[in-house]
């Protein structure tokens, strides 16, 4: 067998063993992954591609970055898991961190984005019971269409997409769904029953999806106005992914709740936080809520490195530099099929006009020149490189869209 057939094998075996045994959740561009570095991945034939996903941005730092990598080896040859029956000394300083570098004042650490907005739910209608006093079982949460928070059924359960909500029911009450991006609706929304205002400063899953200016200080003033608990969604959008440690920040303005995870961990592990105020957080006692992981030694020590990486190395203003040119170059490709190129920082969607043929043919093609990128919601092709991205770099990516849509 030649060597290109053998290559050909290889892939298409890895490829065949997934459509045997695993469920069909997913559906990839047919790449298999072995090895990161940087902003780069190789595949099992040994093809090398610049990374236009960071895994969703759980890799803002980049793949395998040697100083958090470097953390978990040595925490995991000391203590990986207690359980939070007993206190670790990689917790304390992870708290003390995280809140400085935040400006929180209280962190409950979990593993998976998902659970840090199901923490944050559970914590809000707590607080409206016990602290705003709305009638129990009456408390309501009001959600943006076109949301994205993660995968449970309770989640799911507000969602607006079709593919993640059919099929999963009855669901729980007390969520209510307004415009994203429309301040006057969700005015009109709020009841004294309201306790809290879910929402991503920009909305990733649903093609970054930018709100109008002034968005989210309105929702400051109306959720401080109406004693509404303001929960940001910033798993994606945190951390540096849009040229500010917080996307917030856009707009000079602090949640009650801020939910991170993703790149909290650089990627190595499922690390998340829900960030809060004394008075929100404080309504929580022992046995009420909590993780066998969540806060456990490894996950801490893990994250501390990668908070550290992230702001000491410059990537959060390297991001909003690299960022701004690549977004520049791209809306300057001359292609009819494009609709729209919008973003923040590192966080850039493409958009193609419905008749251009699907945003996924323009992912194969560009897989074929060396550039891994993913399409949503059919019409849109995410960018969202490591934050490590340098300009030379950011022009190729410009140079393979230009070459491709052309």
């Amino acid at each position: 067998m030649n060597d290109i057939a053998f290559e050909r094998s290889l892939s298409a075996s890895y490829i065949a063993l997934e459509a045997e045994y695993g469920a069909k959740n997913y559906k990839p561009l047919d790449v298999v992954l072995t090895r990161g570095e940087g902003v780069y991945v190789w595949d099992v034939e040994g093809r090398r591609y610049l990374d236009c996903l960071s895994a969703y941005s759980a890799v803002n730092q980049g793949h395998c970055h040697p100083r958090i990598l470097a953390a978990m080896v040595e925490q995991a040859g000391r203590l990986t898991l207690t359980s939070r029956a007993f206190r670790n000394d990689q917790l304390a300083a992870f708290y003390e961190e995280l809140c400085a570098l935040t400006r929180s004042h209280k962190v409950l650490p979990m593993n998976s984005g998902a659970e840090a907005v199901e923490t944050a739910l559970k914590v809000a209608r707590k607080w409206g019971y016990q602290v705003k006093g709305v009638p129990h079982g009456q408390a309501e949460i009001i959600v943006c269409d076109g949301n994205f928070h993660g995968r449970t059924i309770a989640i799911v359960g507000f969602s607006t997409d079709p593919a993640s909500r059919d099929g999963f029911g009855p669901f729980a009450p007390g969520f209510k769904v307004v415009p994203f991006g429309d301040a006057a609706a969700l005015e009109a929304a709020i009841t004294p029953n309201t306790v809290a205002f879910l929402v991503e400063p920009i909305q990733g899953e649903a093609g970054v999806i930018i709100p109008p200016a002034g968005y989210l200080k309105r929702a400051r003033e109306l959720c401080t106005q109406h004693d509404v608990i303001l929960i940001l969604d910033e798993i994606q959008t945190g951390l540096g992914r849009t040229g500010r440690l917080l996307a917030e920040e856009h707009e000079g303005i602090e949640a009650d709740l801020t939910l991170i995870g993703k790149a909290l961990s650089g990627g190595f592990y499922p690390v998340s936080a829900v960030l809060s105020n004394s008075q929100v957080m404080s309504v929580l006692r022992p046995g009420e809520h909590g993780s066998t992981f969540g806060g456990n030694p490894l996950a801490c020590a893990v994250a501390r490195a990668a908070l550290k990486a992230l702001t000491e190395e410059g990537m959060i203003e390297n991001a909003a530099c690299v960022g701004a040119r690549l977004q520049a170059s791209l809306a300057a490709v001359a292609a009819p099929a494009v609709k729209e190129v919008r973003g923040r920082g590192l966080m850039i969607a493409l958009e193609l006009h419905p008749n251009a043929g699907g945003a996924r043919r323009i992912c194969e093609a560009l897989q074929g020149r060396g550039l891994l990128a993913k399409e949503t919601h059919e019409h849109t092709i995410r960018i969202a490189p490591p934050l490590i991205l340098t300009e030379a770099q950011a022009d190729w990516i410009a140079e393979q869209f230009e070459a491709v849509l052309a």
